[in-house]
């Protein structure tokens, strides 16, 4: 049975999309909407082990230091691991008001694992590191 990859990939492109929209409108429940109920997301210094963890850290971060914020996200690569699987590998970072690159010093290079659930792509876990390691003092 030969499956469409590129349709998978339109899903994913299409389900990233709508989670950046929904960062810049400051949507926690919209930016969450794709996570599994079981996700995770580690970033420096943080463990968020599921969808609600996860929404309620954007919310605090929408009604504080994210507010008025919007995402970047360049794909590096995407490889589907078996029918229901996918990893993809970006650089990004947040984007103040007011910013329109990501200065270096706040780059980061993110996985994203994927799951196809009942049909439908859902971002299963997330981990992002800075791109430039913070050299010691």
């Amino acid at each position: 049975m030969s499956h469409d990859r590129a349709e998978d990939e339109i899903a994913v492109n299409a389900m990233l999309g709508e989670m950046y929209q929904a960062w810049a409108a400051n949507d926690a429940d919209g930016f969450v909407r794709y996570y599994t109920d079981d996700a995770t997301a580690i970033l420096p210094g943080s463990l968020r082990g599921s969808r609600k963890a996860i929404r309620d850290s954007m919310a605090a971060g929408f009604d504080g230091p994210l507010k008025a914020s919007s995402t970047l996200d360049t794909r590096l690569s995407l490889r589907f691991v078996g029918e229901d699987v996918a990893i993809a590998v970006s650089e990004g970072g947040i984007l103040f008001a007011g910013e329109d690159a990501v200065p270096e010093a706040r780059k980061i290079h993110a996985t994203w694992v994927f799951e196809k659930r009942d049909g439908r792509w859902m971002v299963a876990a997330y981990h992002n590191s800075p791109v430039h390691a913070p050299v010691p003092a």
